[in-house]
């Protein structure tokens, strides 16, 4: 049995949607409806009453339920407190970080951190959204920074973890200058005519903000996907070549848009075209076994402060 069943069914249990459910663990539907059945094969009983609408946890769901989420505590709970018999991982703190924020936002906002308060001994693990979220939920870091933005919050226990912004990024989109300096491919684009887009694989949480500002544009915006990836360094080196239209984070294109290597796609006298997303640092809320002294606490306790 995959521990990771436990989380999905978790998740369905709370959010009662299969299509919900399979977003948040960034995941397809069939392949999280196949977790779910393996979850209950192993169970040998029904979980889910599929035959309401939203569906429902069977009596034997309602039993795994709170054991489930009983012994993923625990287990998290017992990691922490193994981890706190070890010198080094009282004295290094591990960030989970999510791939856009570990190339452009954590070595300044480090830099910034050392200036104020003196060295910092870090390890730092760039991952996805999801990959950096399980990190944290698993106990393989003390703490997760990541995009947030209130259309698709983290399937978090808030009783659980807690939070400290730590700032907010843009993200607009972006296109190599043509011979005149403006961009060489502007928006909207037409319909009969669209413009080459640059876009991030699925399940990237950046990915579902661009999908988000793309649907609530002010205008119509037609757009021909021709390339994906899931990593926003990736994406700019495209645009920089001229492939397409990418959505990038302002913090990740600074540098290019200084030097002209990068344009705004959205031409003069055209309507705001960005969404913002706030930076987040979360941890796990410290257990009464938890060393207050840690290099992580310290850190904690002056982020809130």
């Amino acid at each position: 049995m995959d521990f990771k069943w436990l989380e999905d069914f978790i998740s369905l249990a709370d959010t009662r949607s299969f299509s919900r459910s399979a977003q948040l663990r960034h995941v397809t539907q069939p392949a999280f409806s196949r977790r779910i059945q393996a979850l209950e094969a192993w169970a040998g009983s029904d979980l889910i009453d599929r035959s309401t609408y939203p569906p429902r946890l069977t009596e034997a769901g309602e039993t795994l339920y709170a054991q489930s989420v009983e012994l993923l505590h625990s287990l998290q709970s017992t990691r922490a407190m193994l981890r706190g018999h070890s010198t080094a991982s009282r004295s290094t703190i591990d960030f989970a970080v999510s791939h856009s924020l570990a190339f452009t936002f954590f070595p300044s906002w480090l830099m910034a951190l050392r200036e104020q308060i003196g060295s910092v001994r870090t390890r730092i693990f760039a991952l996805n959204a999801h990959d950096a979220t399980m990190s944290l939920v698993e106990g393989n870091c003390d703490i997760l920074i990541a995009f947030f933005h209130s259309a698709y919050p983290f399937q978090l226990d808030r009783i659980n973890y807690e939070t400290v912004v730590l700032g907010e990024e843009i993200v607009s989109p972006w296109s190599k200058p043509g011979p005149d300096g403006k961009a060489m491919y502007e928006l909207p684009g037409r319909a009969g005519q669209p413009l080459p887009y640059l876009g991030y694989a699925s399940g990237v949480y950046l990915g579902l903000l661009v999908d988000l500002l793309i649907r609530q544009s002010p205008i119509p915006l037609h757009l021909d996907r021709i390339y994906e990836v899931d990593m926003a360094e990736g994406l700019k080196a495209m645009a920089i070549e001229g492939h397409g239209i990418a959505f990038l984070p302002e913090g990740t294109v600074r540098k290019e848009a200084m030097d002209g290597r990068l344009v705004s796609a959205v031409p003069p006298g055209m309507p705001k075209i960005s969404i913002a997303a706030q930076i987040l640092a979360i941890r796990e809320k410290p257990g009464p076994t938890a060393d207050p002294a840690s290099a992580a606490a310290r850190l904690w306790c002056y982020l809130a402060n």
